[in-house]
Parts: structure tokens; C-alpha cells; sequence
């Protein structure tokens, strides 16, 4: 598949790299985000790069001597009783400037907790004579080495990134997409390039989706599992916090109840998979996020909201291979679940882009009760909405991911409801429709997926 996006990524990797001095390198992120891959374009065949796993030190450190003695003949030869006799040696023998990337860090810092200080002495001596790039999956475990002040490594780091899902364009470049097949597959794979690469091997959309996901053989069946298992402790329970979520749990109070459970004990679980990215809390437009009681919990990332939508409850139906009754579901919720997917993506698209001249901050969602015109409470909703930054607009969005709509009517609801907000009276209000299709009775004011890929770059 082709390599896209990561460049700002791969420049600040090549420029710490190419440095009068020695650096010290930090990148980490999930899995699958293409941490390794992008190492292995920027090392050269002078570098050395070594993958850890979870066997015990001695072994360890007799490996990466064998990976070192390809650049440092013979290094290989001797025994080495611990890592600050090995990563000395390997700066003993160092000429040339090279790099020594050591890949799944925390896999050996499990086994040699002193290995931070050990690297923290090399540093603080000002004697290095190599680059040391050090890469992990744990995202707790390299926040906790590198950006916790209380940790050997604090502020000793020259670079450090943290790899987050690719932007929905790049699937669109990738997978060779128009801008609408774009969106559908970005609903079910994110922008997890390793997910894109197995999809490129099928045919289809629906072809990978059988061949990947909804199949007990498929490489992305225990995906979730997997993904925890670096951060997560108690699996059982964030699975079963992430499975309610994802089949319309999204209140503290209903995630509470199906869990039966004080809602005081899921703030911490909830807390741990916001910071990992799995889910987000949303709030109304307007709201302060700390204090609001109107929150909502939704999946964050696309494949975990597919997955959790449609594979938890249909697994007794994979395991026996009845594919009928999963067919089913697909077909008559798949549409209904891109166009939510089709919100958020909207909302990325509004945030801190100029629309139709206009510049806009953040955009979110907004819900509540308000008084209709006949003064009787009317709940109502916007897919989006967002403020100028000079404050003198309010855009209120309506997104649909269906046939053909009636732009006239769409907007014309869509100023009525905004007439309804009394905060929206000291604004210019801003109607857009986000559509899978062109309207009928098109009123000027409609953004199709070709305009979302393009202003999502």
C-alpha cells in the first residue's frame, strides 16, 4: 500500500536525527498506526533498529547484540551482565554518527526496570556518540518513562510524538476511493493504516469486512482485546463498558444501570478510555465540559464503534458461521451507522476551517428542550454547530447519509429550530447541510463528501 501522510512526523524525525548531536527520540501511539513503519524509511542500513519482546533480560540484550555486531563487527562476541555494560560498549565502539532504535521499549522495561536510568546516565554524561530512538505500543507506560516528572527520563527526550489515527483524506489517496466509498470505508477502518492494508486485499468493502472482522479467523476478530492488553488491567470490564456504549449506553446513568453498578465506580474505567482514545465524552455546544450534567459517552475511533455495533452482539452467530442473521444486521443498520460516522466527520470538517468564507472553532453537537413557536417544550438537536471566531455567526448543521433530501425544506427546519434558541439571537445564523448526495431544490448552502475529503486535508 502506498505511504501516505506522516509528514510531519517523518521531518521531525529525519531532523532530531541529523543533529550536530547525539538525540534522544520518543515516539509512541497504538498499535497499528505505522510507528515502525515510518522508522524503518528514515533508518539507514547504517542504523541499527531492534524489536523487543517479552522474554526474560539476558536474552534480550544477547539479541540486540547480535543485531549491533551487523554494524559493529564481532559485538556479538562477548556476554553482556547488564544494559548499562551492553549500550556503554555499543558508545565505545561507536565512529560514525548512527541511530539505535529500540522498538516495544516497555517490553523491556517489564524485565530491567533500571533501564531508564541506565539510558538517563548516558544522556546526562553529554558523552553519547549514537541517536537513540525508542518506540512503544504502551501508551501509559511511555507517557509514565517520558512525561511523568517523577521518571529517570523526564525532560531528557530531544523529540517526542505521539502517533494518533490518520485524517480521513489519506484513506481516499491510499485505497485509490472516490470521496463517498471514502467515507463508508472510513466508518469501519479509521485511520489505522495497518486496517487499510488489510482491506486492500479484498476486493470489497464487504469482501474484507468477512475476510477480516466478521469472521472467528479474522486477523481483526479479537482486534479490541488486543488493543487493551498494552494499557488496560481489567479487559473484562472495558470490554463491557465499551459494548454498552457502542449498543446506545451513552448516558453515565444508563452505562451505570445496565452495569449494575454506582456510577461513581465508572469514572475511573471511563476516564482510562478517554485518555487511550477509545471513547470521548460529548457535551451540547455552549456547555462547559467540566461541569456539564448533559454529557454523553460515545466510541471515539470508527473500527472500535463498527466492532462493538456489530460483531459483540452478533458473536454467537460468527462462532457458528450463520452468516444470514449478520447479513441482516449490516443491511439494516450499516447506512444508519456511516451516517453517524458522516456527523463526526462533518463536525472535524467545521473545527478551525474557513466554510463559505467564514472561519469557525470548534464544532460540536447541540441538544436540548426549548419552547416552540406555540410556546410548548420542543426537544430538538443540531448535527453541528460552531461559532465564528469573530463571533458574529452561528453555523447549524443538518448531515444526512441517504438518497437525495430536499435542500429547501432541510434548511428551512433548520432556521426555525435555530429561531428557537434564545442564545442564537445574537448571532448571524449560518444553515449548512451535509449531504451524501445533491440536494433537490438546492439552496446554495450544501457540502457533499468531495468537499469534507478536500477540507479535511
Amino acid at each position: 500500500m502506498k505511504f501516505v501522510d506522516r509528514t510531519d512526523e517523518t521531518s521531525r524525525l529525519k531532523e532530531a536525527l541529523s543533529r550536530d548531536k547525539s538525540s534522544l527520540v520518543v515516539l509512541y501511539g497504538r498499535r497499528r498506526l505505522g510507528k515502525s513503519t515510518l522508522i524503518k524509511r528514515v533508518l539507514s542500513e547504517n542504523d541499527i533498529y531492534f524489536l523487543a519482546d517479552r522474554s526474560e533480560s539476558q536474552h534480550q540484550r544477547s539479541m540486540l547484540a547480535k543485531v549491533v555486531a551487523q554494524i559493529l563487527p564481532d559485538f556479538d562476541k562477548l556476554s553482556y551482565p547488564d544494559w548499562e555494560a551492553l549500550l556503554q560498549a555499543v558508545n565505545y565502539r561507536a565512529g560514525n554518527r548512527f541511530t539505535l532504535c529500540i522498538d516495544e521499549f516497555p517490553y523491556l522495561v517489564e524485565q530491567s526496570p533500571e533501564l531508564p536510568s541506565v539510558i538517563q546516565k548516558l544522556v546526562d554524561g553529554k558523552s553519547l556518540k549514537y541517536n537513540i530512538v525508542v518506540c512503544g505500543s504502551s501508551q501509559n507506560m511511555m507517557y509514565g518513562l517520558f512525561l511523568d516528572s517523577t521518571a529517570p527520563l523526564y525532560g531528557r527526550a530531544d523529540v517526542i510524538m505521539k502517533f494518533k489515527p490518520i485524517r480521513l483524506p489519506y484513506i481516499q489517496e491510499a485505497l485509490g476511493l472516490d470521496a463517498t466509498r471514502a467515507i463508508e470505508e472510513y466508518a469501519v477502518w479509521g485511520g489505522v493504516p495497518r486496517y487499510w492494508e488489510l482491506r486492500e486485499n479484498n476486493a470489497s468493502l464487504e469482501d474484507a469486512l468477512w475476510h477480516n472482522i466478521l469472521s472467528v479467523n479474522g486477523t481483526l476478530y479479537e482486534e479490541p482485546v488486543k488493543l487493551f492488553q498494552d494499557d488496560i488491567k481489567d479487559i473484562v470490564k472495558t470490554s463491557t463498558i465499551m459494548s454498552y456504549i457502542g449498543n446506545g449506553a451513552n448516558r453515565l446513568s444508563e452505562i451505570a444501570s445496565r452495569s449494575n453498578e454506582p456510577a461513581t465506580n465508572l469514572s475511573r474505567p471511563l476516564k482510562k478510555l478517554i485518555d487511550l482514545g477509545f471513547i470521548e465524552r460529548e457535551v451540547p455546544f455552549g456547555t462547559d465540559e467540566k461541569s456539564s450534567k448533559k454529557s454523553l459517552y460515545r466510541i471515539a475511533d470508527p473500527f472500535m464503534s463498527f466492532y462493538y455495533q456489530f460483531v459483540v452482539p452478533n458473536r454467537s452467530f460468527i462462532e457458528l458461521e450463520r452468516r444470514f442473521p449478520v447479513e441482516q444486521a449490516l443491511a439494516a443498520h450499516f447506512p444508519e451507522y456511516v451516517g453517524i460516522q458522516w456527523e463526526k466527520l462533518c463536525r472535524d470538517t467545521v473545527t478551525g476551517n474557513l466554510i463559505n468564507g467564514i472561519l469557525y472553532g470548534k464544532a460540536h453537537r447541540w441538544w436540548g428542550t426549548v419552547l416552540n413557536e406555540e410556546r410548548k417544550p420542543e426537544q430538538i438537536e443540531f448535527d453541528v454547530m460552531a461559532e465564528s471566531l469573530d463571533k458574529k455567526y452561528l453555523l447549524v448543521g443538518e448531515c444526512k447519509w441517504t438518497a437525495q433530501e430536499n435542500g429547501r425544506l432541510l434548511t428551512a427546519e433548520l432556521l426555525r429550530k435555530a429561531g428557537l434558541l434564545p442564545f442564537a439571537k445574537n448571532y448571524n445564523i449560518i444553515p449548512v447541510l451535509f449531504l451524501k448526495n445533491k440536494p433537490k431544490n438546492d439552496m446554495g448552502n450544501a457540502i457533499l463528501p468531495e468537499c469534507v475529503t478536500g477540507l479535511s486535508k
